[in-house]
């Protein structure tokens, strides 16, 4: 069974993307939606980011995410802490979770910040998902309904894309010039 990694930029469609693998069969391990449920459910985790980033971190069990991303985003050195707290458990549920879909051709890994966090390491092939800087601008605002500038903040706190697509070993195209369910196609008849 092949591993193969799917990133993009904040507003790219990685997510899109993701959805018609899925529609094609093929197994999607989303790393940040199981790094929200770890942060959120695992017991052990929670005691470990408490201790590093203050009690009030939890308000009822529950994560205060603007508490933790005003620490983040204010402090390279708490990112990166919080960073080596969750990937290995992100990683260890990835291992498990191949482990069960095993008998599938290829699986996908979806991860905003793939390359940043190490964890392409020990997959067969990455796909990035690109698109221009206005048009990810743009499906941000619109998606989340918040400002620009809140958008180019993120934008900011990312790799490059084009660093990443340098990483990648695929690229699609998610610019609305170029038509989206053809590329994805031609990749898994590639990838099978």
């Amino acid at each position: 069974m092949k591993k193969i990694g799917l990133t993009g930029n904040i507003g790219s469609g990685k997510t899109t993307v993701a959805r018609f693998f899925s529609i094609l069969k093929v197994p999607v391990f989303n790393s940040d939606e199981q790094a929200k449920r770890l942060i959120n459910g695992n017991k052990k985790l929670k005691i470990s980011l408490s201790n590093s980033f203050g009690q009030e971190l939890y308000q009822d069990g529950v994560l205060n995410k603007a508490h933790l991303s005003a620490i983040i985003f204010n402090d390279r050195h708490a990112k990166q802490k919080l960073e080596a707290l969750v990937h290995p458990m992100v990683q260890q549920e990835f291992d498990y979770w191949c482990a069960q879909h095993s008998n599938h051709q290829y699986v996908i890994k979806e991860a905003a910040i793939l390359f940043e966090s190490g964890s392409n390491k020990g997959l067969d092939a990455v796909i990035c998902v690109s698109a221009s800087v206005e048009t990810r601008i743009l499906r941000v605002m619109k998606r989340n309904g918040v400002s620009r500038q809140d958008v180019l903040d993120r934008m900011n706190n990312q790799w490059d894309e084009k660093k990443k697509a340098q990483l990648s070993d695929y690229i699609i195209s998610n610019d609305e010039k170029d038509m989206l369910i053809p590329q994805v196609l031609e990749l898994h008849e590639t990838l099978k």
